[in-house]
């Protein structure tokens, strides 16, 4: 007998059901190999269906090749079923080792695996988080309801580097905010400085090339630059950013440098490391990718000359997003590339994704030329200073002249180092932290893993305290609960 739960409606949907039952039982070997199954009449009587319900299901069943009818005969089930496992959509268990390409080997083995964040924390200091309070809902809305009602005459593909609308915007607000003069052609609107990256792994190294890494630095940039194939070249990042006096020792192809706001420390690269650098990179012949992630936010002064700007910086690769100033989820951002890259970096665009979603490429062209952008920007600096200042005092009233606070001057985060704490203790730290609601994350972990201890930010505990996410009571209770944790942690 078959066992089938007769749904209410039956049609269609009942003979689905049917068909999803007669198909587990032959697979489980309820019929056997080769045995007989109900007439469609005594099974429909049996289920209180139609005949032609129970005739579709069957039919399903012999398109797949489950079973064999015959006129005037009962279905039999298919020779070629024999042998056949049961389906199900439980993952069986398996000790087989995945086998994947070595670009996939890399990967596992240089990205590490993604965590579930902390939840119904009192305060996360995360790096990179925005407060969506800050997100400017209105004008997003207004500009995504634009874009959708102004159809076009065909939903096509688009070009591959990007709405033209949104790249001539984009060449007015680079040149306006950033002094960045450019050729419309020389855009690329990628998902986020993530694919620009990629992209430039892909198009500028091979496996065995040779690229320069600032230590510490952007963990993604190695990740990414890494799973190519080719090796990391640290430099130490000082106050003054990358120490540019050795590169002279460095044969590489492709350089990365974030010199208007060094990630973590924060330092900015004075002109005479600039025109070092770019000295560096037309004697051997190699590219600078310019990561300027988090510009709009200076508060000491204007925002900071790019390399791009610079004389000699045909070898420049600037790099921009708006997941610093919109939102991270967004996944909008841009390459500006050399003339002769143009083509290559279209195709590899192309090839990758087809094109950036052109709806959201459309609405921030509208934001743009209508100047609601650069407003919002004016706006989130206000409102990141604040919190920047209501951080920095909230740290000098807990702690003192036990922490020393740098990389404030500008962007999303601040370093701390505790003079005190050895870096031994660092691990203790975050867990009584996290213990009181507190999202804290070191910095070690931005040091290049395979050189030696050899300074002061891997001997002593560092922390990036990222505050855009947060408001400023929240920061007040963030370092009152880290405070006691600290305190508690020294006691024991």
């Amino acid at each position: 007998m078959v066992q089938i739960e007769v749904p209410h409606r039956v049609g269609q949907m009942g003979a689905r059901r049917i068909y999803e039952v007669l198909r587990d039982q032959i697979l489980g070997r309820v019929y056997g190999s080769n045995g007989s199954l109900p007439s469609s009449r005594a099974l429909a009587e049996e289920l209180g269906v139609s005949r032609g319900t129970v005739t579709v299901a069957y039919e399903q069943l012999a398109a797949e090749g489950f079973i064999e009818t015959r006129h005037g005969a009962r279905p039999r089930v298919a020779k070629a079923v024999v042998g056949t496992g049961r389906t199900g959509t439980k993952a069986r268990s398996s000790t087989r080792k995945a086998r994947v390409s070595r670009y996939g080997e890399r990967l596992r083995q240089v990205v590490a695996r993604s965590t579930e964040q902390p939840r119904n924390l009192v305060a996360d200091f995360r790096y990179g988080d925005l407060s969506p309070l800050d997100f400017p809902v209105l004008a997003w809305k207004r500009a995504v309801t634009a874009a959708i009602t102004q159809r076009p005459r065909t939903l096509t593909y688009d070009d591959p580097r990007g709405s033209l609308r949104l790249r001539t915007a984009l060449q007015g607000y680079l040149w306006r905010s950033r002094t960045v003069r450019c050729e419309i052609d020389q855009i690329i609107v990628v998902n986020g400085s993530q694919q620009g990256l990629d992209l430039c792994a892909r198009l500028l190294l091979d496996a065995g090339d040779r690229f320069v890494m600032e230590d510490p630095g952007y963990p993604m940039a190695r990740h990414i630059l890494s799973a190519t194939g080719a090796i990391a070249v640290p430099i130490p990042v000082d106050a003054n950013g990358l120490d540019t006096a050795r590169l002279a020792r460095a044969e590489a192809r492709l350089a990365y440098v974030t010199p208007s706001h060094q990630f973590p420390l924060g330092g900015v690269m004075p002109i005479g490391r600039r025109h070092q650098l770019l000295a560096w990179t037309k004697k051997v012949e190699a590219y600078v990718i310019e990561d300027d992630y988090d510009s709009e936010y200076r508060y000491d002064t204007k925002p900071v000359l790019p390399l791009h700007a610079l004389e000699e910086s045909e070898h420049v690769i600037y790099l921009g997003t708006v997941s610093k100033t919109l939102s991270p989820t967004l996944r909008i951002g841009y390459v500006v590339v050399p003339p002769e890259l143009q083509f290559a970096f279209s195709a590899g665009k192309q090839i990758m994704d087809r094109h950036t979603s052109l709806i959201e490429q459309e609405a921030l062209a509208t934001m743009l030329d209508a100047g609601a952008y650069d407003s919002h920007v004016r706006r989130m600096r206000r409102r990141n200073d604040e919190r920047r200042r209501a951080l920095i005092e909230a740290l000098r009233r807990r702690f003192g002249d036990r922490v020393r606070i740098e990389g404030d001057a500008a962007g999303l985060h601040l370093v701390v180092w505790f003079d005190d704490l050895p870096k031994k203790s660092e691990a203790a730290l975050i867990e009584a932290a996290r213990a009181k609601g507190v999202g804290i994350y070191p910095i070690s972990l931005l040091y290049d893993q395979r050189q030696p201890d050899r300074r002061r930010g891997q001997n002593l505990v560092g922390l990036i305290l990222g505050y855009a996410a947060l408001e400023a009571h929240q920061i007040e209770r963030g370092c009152q609960l880290l405070a006691q944790a600290r305190d508690q942690f020294r006691s024991r």
